[in-house]
């Protein structure tokens, strides 16, 4: 059985959040879908110093969590969970998770650009076959086995914990210091200060080849790769072929942030605009809110003004 609500967001970024607040406070039943809250860019920002209206310096992860809570004070209802498709072309619109399915009227989708193609050896090649970016997805095809978390992000210290829950041992490989951050798990064990150059295998994962500061490369078998590292490709794998993108793998809108398709919006470093600051993917997602109020109540102009 499907959950409805007028307005889904997808990315609990600057961009999502910040339309979670305008949507919300609009009187719109909201849903945000979160992948992690320390998945994103600015969850990753050491300090922010130029953010309007703070006069020192903010945590990036700590000006995240003031967005989300003002944004769940409107009303907005916030879930962690990955997206793994979404089915926009009908006037209701479904958003899929790995445990439910969403209906929505209006659709905005803020998920950021930290994607990455592939570039480790044998990534591309082993995808779906031992080769995975998602532990939530996919962590009951390893119970027993042997895998690894290849990444440094506390996202990457998430996921390879709730790999142990499956997993017969878990290798966490990550260039930087982890142990201060993590708990000890009996089946967790962490490599710090190497890098995975290649995955093995012929039809699935046989292991792994790693290289320490040094350069000495030694290899690993194991059954399983989970890989957390981050680039700046738009995320939008999870789209299919259901919105236009650009040539730059970019969701394309116009000026209202309204993708090709009627109803559904985007806003944030997922459209690649020119200038990627925490501002301008806060306005855009205002703008996308108002866009999306617009279309649900079918008005001529948007409304701006909802103080009470």
């Amino acid at each position: 059985m499907s959950s409805q609500y007028e307005l889904i967001i997808i990315g609990g970024g600057p961009a999502g959040l910040t339309a979670a607040q305008y949507a919300s406070r609009a009187g719109l039943k909201t849903l945000v879908l979160d992948k992690s809250p320390s998945a994103g860019a600015l969850a990753y920002a050491s300090l922010i110093e130029n953010y309007p209206g703070f006069k020192e310096p903010i945590v990036g992860k700590e000006l995240l969590r003031l967005f989300r809570e003002q944004a769940i004070t409107f009303g907005a209802e916030y879930k962690e969970a990955q997206v793994i498709g979404i089915r926009p072309e009908s006037e209701l619109k479904e958003v899929y998770t790995m445990d439910e399915t969403f209906q929505c009227n209006a659709l905005i989708i803020g998920t950021g650009s930290m994607g990455r193609k592939p570039t480790i050896k044998g990534e591309a090649e082993l995808l779906g076959r031992g080769v995975s970016y998602c532990a939530v997805c996919d962590a009951a095809f390893f119970r027993g086995k042997r895998v690894c978390v290849v990444g440094g992000s506390e996202e990457a210290i998430k996921e390879a914990v709730y790999l142990t829950r499956f997993a017969d041992k878990v290798l966490l490989i990550s260039p930087v210091s982890l142990k201060e951050k993590i708990q000890p798990q009996s089946n967790l064990e962490v490599f710090e200060g190497e890098t995975v150059v290649a995955i093995r295998g012929a039809e699935t994962v046989q292991g792994i080849t790693v290289r320490d500061a040094s350069g000495v490369q030694r290899d690993i078998d194991l059954e399983g790769v989970f890989v957390y590292l981050h680039g700046s490709k738009p995320i939008t794998d999870f789209l299919g072929e259901t919105l236009q993108l650009g040539s730059n793998g970019c969701i394309v809108t116009n000026q209202s942030m309204e993708t090709s398709i009627q109803g559904v919006f985007a806003a944030g470093d997922v459209t690649c605009t020119e200038v990627r600051q925490v501002v301008v993917a806060a306005a855009q997602g205002c703008i996308a809110a108002l866009s999306a109020e617009q279309y649900i109540s079918k008005r001529v102009r948007k409304r701006y003004d909802w103080h009470k």
